[in-house]
């Protein structure tokens, strides 16, 4: 090992600088790290399971990568109570009663472990510092704390203890309030003899593996024995290049032979060398004699022991040389203490924060991915909102435009079902005396009978009346609405969910539409009346209601019948108390002057009508065979007249009777239903428009689910949008705070574990 600047520490606890704080500001530093870095893969696990879990952000996180990360938190958390127990650790070893114990006890500058004849170290002794005012010790495989006050008691202790064999450890816990050399995290562990076992190879891998110094105590008066080489050969095997210091004890027995002290020295130092250099190879030839020293432990010990008691350090029984030798113990220590500073911060750091690296590079490239997947699923949300908003858009406006388009649709189909219906029922009206001549049914005149004749007569009117009109209008109206409702759902099909275009039939009824001729025909013609009483063709009453038509000749023949009763004599005055006054009579006098004076200009317009042209050549020619003729002609007509009454009479049968009623229902009926032919016809225009509207509003529906859909959409792809934005923000974050958790292991590294690089 290099020689080091020279650091020392002084014999009072108010000394400068100890190398050993380097170790010690090493691990604070070191702790905090480690303590950051796990809270920060902590955050980062508690982040990417918050991430997995969240359903708008699947796959942006795996649970590989939670897993890992959980990981990464678990070793951590056991590095940091690893690095919590962190201390330096120096052994010594050597042959029995070379002064191991003693070498320990000068250093910690008082009688901590028994030494001398009689208290030879049976046992592995760790003497550590503690915080408490009391030492106590604990053995292997127990927690309890036994006391002790002094080494007389340690040594009691440990030789009456019978379970105590070469391979076991006894911790001794020394208040650091009473060493300076402990409160520095060191450990010194003292071993029995190594010439008194053969269990080299379990002392090495129980007690041996974590120390970072190895402390030969050699008897300078004599050399180094194959059982301690062996030892340290076997060191060697299992650790690369160990620390190795060679304590040449008791070299005060030199005193007594100065003139051979020189030739001694150089003798025990080839040797020493050789073994570290050439045997060990654990240093080079100029740094090996930096490893080698020449002490007396017993009078370090006895002197430091003197000058803790408030006496002088050289009082008592000295041999010479005693100040070159205490010299020499110092450079050991100061040499020992930049030493095991070094290699423990080495050994007990070095692969924690190569460690702590390697886990801050794998999440924080975690976090790259994540960020990075994140941003790729924003950028693909934010597309695919905007087509969504596009489309919802698109929707709207080609709903607007369709509405307007598809109602002029309707209209027009209305319009036109509205023609076809009315000119149809125009046709069958015409055609009317075809259906009723096809009725039969059992005709009477009697009331009861003529009434039942009548009342199907009427359904079977009705029934034909709507069976020619569906023949003639029904398919024709069907194919009209079938085809108008494909052109709405061809015209609607983009507008519609997806999940209802491949189903959008059952959007139309499977049933063929069918328009409803309600006709009503049986209140319609309810108030039928036939007249099927013998009338003489030539009679009075058929004259009349030849020549006037039917309404004036009712009102002829009711003027005749008041004619003839006022002709009668009238009543005396007593017998008419209830009549009115004269002037309401005088008021119906001049109604019925009127009403004839009307009757009379329209039967001279009849007669008018009747001598013009044949009826006029009729009336010369009869007038001129009346004057040839004479009474003949009269009798002659007066018995045809007698014949054709009888002739009419006798053929007025009941078939007569059915083809007269018949015949006034046609006319009654063309009549009544001529009032209805433009409600038919709107009232099958509405049916249409309706079964139209309904397709219409049942397709505007599933728009409407289009537009909810694409609005729900929206919002989710926003909120999606707003958490992956969280999330690239997190894993940016978390990913800087790698970036500086970096920083500070780069800091670390150069300030403890580069060469050249100590702290004073």
């Amino acid at each position: 090992m290099a020689a080091a600047p020279p650091l020392r520490r002084t014999d009072s606890a108010q000394g400068d600088f100890s190398p050993l704080k380097h170790f010690v500001l090493a691990k604070k530093k070191i702790s905090e790290v480690f303590q950051q870095l796990l809270n920060y893969v902590e955050e980062t696990a508690e982040f990417v399971e918050e991430t997995c879990e969240s359903k708008p952000l699947e796959n942006i996180a795996s649970q590989d990568q939670k897993l890992e990360i959980q990981a990464y938190a678990d070793k951590l958390a056991i590095i940091q109570e690893v690095l919590a127990r962190r201390h330096m650790k120096v052994a010594f070893f050597g042959r029995t009663s070379n002064g191991k114990s003693t070498v320990i006890n000068a250093m910690l500058r008082d009688r901590v472990l028994p030494s001398g004849i009689g208290h030879t170290t049976n046992c592995f002794l760790s003497v550590e510092g503690t915080d408490e005012d009391k030492a106590y010790l604990k053995t292997e495989g127990s927690d309890e704390e036994k006391s002790i006050k002094t080494v007389n008691q340690l040594a009691h202790a440990l030789h009456m203890d019978e379970t105590l064999d070469a391979g076991c450890l006894v911790r001794v816990f020394w208040p650091k309030t009473k060493c300076a050399l402990l409160r520095d995290d060191l450990v010194l562990v003292d071993s029995p003899g190594t010439d008194v076992t053969s269990q080299l190879d379990s002392w090495i891998d129980k007690f041996c593996l974590d120390a970072d110094v190895f402390v030969l105590v050699a008897n300078s008066e004599s050399t180094l024995m194959n059982t301690e080489k062996q030892f340290f050969h076997k060191v060697n095997e299992r650790l690369s290049k160990p620390n190795v210091f060679i304590l040449n004890n008791r070299w005060d027995a030199s005193a007594n032979e100065p003139e051979y002290m020189e030739d001694v020295k150089k003798q025990h130092t080839d040797r020493c060398v050789n073994f570290l250099v050439e045997e060990l190879k654990v240093v080079d030839r100029e740094q090996a004699p930096n490893r080698i020293f020449f002490v007396s432990a017993k009078e370090v010990l006895n002197s430091r022991m003197q000058r803790a008691q408030g006496m002088p350090e050289t009082g008592g029984a000295l041999a010479d040389g005693f100040q070159e030798r205490l010299m020499e113990f110092k450079s050991f220590e100061r040499r020992f203490e930049e030493c095991i500073s070094q290699s423990a911060v080495k050994t007990k750091f070095e692969q924690h924060t190569i460690r702590a690296k390697q886990i801050t590079e794998k999440v924080k490239s975690i976090m790259d991915d994540i960020n990075i997947e994140a941003a790729e699923k924003r950028v693909a949300a934010l597309e695919d909102r905007e087509y969504q908003i596009d489309r919802l858009e698109f929707v709207r406006n080609q709903l607007n435009l369709l509405m307007n388009e598809i109602k002029q649709k309707i209209k027009a189909l209305s319009e036109d079902v509205e023609s076809k219906v009315s000119g149809a029922m125009g046709d069958e009206i015409c055609r009317l005396h075809v259906i009723v001549d096809e009725f039969r049914s059992d005709f009477h005149p009697s009331p009861q009978v003529l009434r039942l004749y009548k009342s199907e007569l009427l359904t079977h009117v009705e029934k034909g009346m709507g069976k020619n009109l569906a023949y003639r209008c029904s398919d024709a109206v069907n194919a009209s609405v079938q085809s108008s409702q494909n052109y709405m759902i061809e015209s609607m099909l983009p507008l519609l969910p997806s999940s209802v275009q491949s189903k959008v039939n059952m959007l139309v009824p499977g049933r063929k539409f069918d328009l409803s001729y309600d006709l009503n025909f049986s209140t319609l013609c309810s108030d039928f009346q036939e007249n099927i009483e013998f009338q003489f063709s030539l009679g009075w009453t058929a004259l009349v209601h030849r020549y006037l038509g039917s309404v004036n000749a009712q009102r002829a023949l009711r003027l005749m019948d008041n004619k003839l009763q006022a002709s009668r004599p009238a009543l005396p005055p007593a017998s008419t108390p209830s009549s009115g006054p004269p002037s309401i009579c005088q008021s119906n006098n001049d109604t019925a002057l009127m009403t004839q004076e009307d009757l009379m200009v329209m039967m001279a317009n009849n007669v008018a009508a009747l001598t013009s042209r044949t009826s006029m050549t009729v009336i010369i020619a009869g007038g001129v065979v009346w004057r040839t003729i004479g009474w003949r002609l009269i009798a002659l007509s007066a018995s045809m007249y007698g014949l054709l009454y009888l002739y009419e009479r006798l053929t007025w049968t009941t078939k007569a009777k059915e083809r007269t009623l018949k015949r006034q229902f046609v006319d009654y009926a063309s009549e009544k239903l001529q009032l209805i032919v433009s409600f038919t016809g709107s009232n099958c225009s509405h049916q249409v428009q309706q079964e139209m509207a309904a397709t219409f509003a049942r397709l505007c529906q599933q728009v409407d689910q289009t537009q909810k859909e694409l609005e729900a959409e929206i919002r989710q792809l926003t909120v999606k949008i707003d958490r992956l934005e969280t999330v690239q923000s997190r894993s940016k974050s978390l990913r800087h705070k790698a970036t500086e958790l970096e920083r500070q292991l780069e800091e670390f590294t150069n300030q403890y574990l580069q060469p050249g690089h100590r702290r004073h």
